[in-house]
C-alpha cells in the first residue's frame, strides 16, 4: 500500500498524527499552491511505516517524520523543505514533479 501511495502521488507527506512539524510542512506546501497527499501515521504503526519508507528510499537517508516524497523519490523532512524553499529551488522541483502549475 505505501509503495503505491509514493509512486502514485507527485507529492506525499508522511506524518505523525497531530504533529505540529507536519502542520508546518502542509501549510507551506498549501501556501505555494500544492495539494499534497498526506498519510498520517499512528504511533503504533511508526516502526513498520519507517521501514517501508526506508526501503522505498533505497538507503538515500534515514526517514524521520514528517517526511516528504516528491515524484516517487525521498525528498526529506521539514529542514530540507525549508532550505530548498529559502534558496528558491523548491518551486522548480515541484513544477518538474507535476505538483505545481504556475
Amino acid at each position: 500500500m505505501i509503495p503505491n501511495m509514493v509512486s502514485e502521488n507527485a507529492v506525499i507527506v508522511f506524518a505523525r498524527r497531530g504533529c505540529c512539524m507536519s502542520h508546518v510542512v502542509k501549510s507551506l506546501l498549501h501556501g505555494l499552491g500544492v495539494n499534497p497527499a498526506v498519510h498520517e501515521v499512528e504511533e503504533n504503526d511508526e516502526v513498520s511505516v519507517v521501514r517501508e519508507l526506508e526501503i522505498i528510499a533505497n538507503d538515500k537517508g534515514k526517514v524521520q517524520f514528517p517526511v516528504m516524497f516528491v515524484d516517487g523519490k525521498l525528498f526529506g523532512g521539514l529542514d530540507r523543505l525549508m532550505a530548498t524553499h529559502i534558496s528558491g529551488e523548491l518551486v522548480p522541483i515541484l513544477k518538474d514533479a507535476g505538483a505545481l502549475w504556475l
